[in-house]
C-alpha cells in the first residue's frame, strides 16, 4: 500500500479513524515514542493489555495513519509522521462531513483527557505544585484582540512543540496535554429575565 500524505489529515474518512479514545491514545503514544515498537512496548506505555490494542492498529494501518513492518520479532509500529511532524486534523466548519468527523474526535480527546485525570488525580505521588506540577485542570474564559489571540495560539504552539520533542535520556516523564479553545457566540437574554436590580441568590 502506497504511503499516504504526512502530517495533516483532512479528509472525513480519515479523521473517523481517530474518532476513538483508544486510537487517539495509540497515535499519541506512538508519536511519543518517534519509532518503530512492539505491541508490547505499545501496551506497556499505555498502561493497555496488548490483546486490546490489534484490531485498532489493523484499522490504522490500513486507513494509513500509522505504518506497520514485520521485524524478526514481529510487527512493530511506528506513526505515519516522522522528523516531529506529528499528525494533525485540519478543519473545514460549516455542514461538513469534515466538521462532523472533527467533533467526533474532539469529544473523544475530552474523554481521554478525562479519563487520564482521574487516574492521575487518584495518584497520591502525582506533583500538582511548583514547577514540576503535572497535574492541572482548568477554564478561563475571556476578551481578547486579535493581539492576544495570537499570542495564544503561539503559546498552544510552544506547548506543542515542547511534546514534540523525540524521547531521550533524561526524559522518563509521559505527559499528556489537551485543550480546547473556541469562539462563543453572543447569547440572547431570555424574555421574562429578571431586571438587572432584582435580588440575585448566589449559590456556592
Amino acid at each position: 500500500m502506497a504511503q499516504k500524505k504526512r502530517g495533516a489529515i483532512e479528509n472525513a474518512a480519515e479523521i473517523k479513524l481517530l474518532a476513538s479514545p483508544t486510537r487517539i491514545e495509540i497515535v499519541d503514544t506512538l508519536e511519543s515514542l518517534g519509532e518503530f515498537v512492539s505491541v508490547a512496548e505499545l501496551a506497556a506505555q499505555m498502561g493497555r493489555p496488548a490483546d486490546g490494542l490489534y484490531y485498532h492498529l489493523r484499522q490504522l494501518a490500513a486507513g494509513g495513519l500509522i505504518v506497520e513492518e514485520v521485524a524478526a520479532d514481529g510487527r512493530r509500529y511506528r506513526t505515519r509522521s516522522r522528523g516531529g511532524d506529528r499528525l494533525r486534523l485540519r478543519y473545514q466548519p460549516g455542514e461538513t462531513a469534515n466538521a462532523e468527523a472533527v467533533k467526533r474526535v474532539a469529544s473523544s480527546v475530552l474523554r481521554v483527557a478525562e479519563r487520564d485525570f482521574h487516574r492521575a488525580i487518584a495518584d497520591p505521588a502525582s506533583q500538582v505544585s511548583g514547577p514540576q506540577r503535572e497535574l492541572w485542570a482548568a477554564r478561563g474564559k475571556g476578551w481578547v484582540g486579535p493581539g492576544e489571540l495570537a499570542e495564544i495560539n503561539e503559546l498552544l504552539s510552544r506547548l506543542m512543540d515542547l511534546l514534540q520533542q523525540p524521547r531521550s535520556p533524561g526524559k522518563g516523564r509521559l505527559v499528556a496535554l489537551s485543550w480546547v479553545l473556541t469562539p462563543l457566540q453572543k447569547r440572547v437574554s431570555h424574555a421574562g429575565a429578571r431586571p438587572s436590580n432584582a435580588k440575585r441568590t448566589r449559590r456556592t
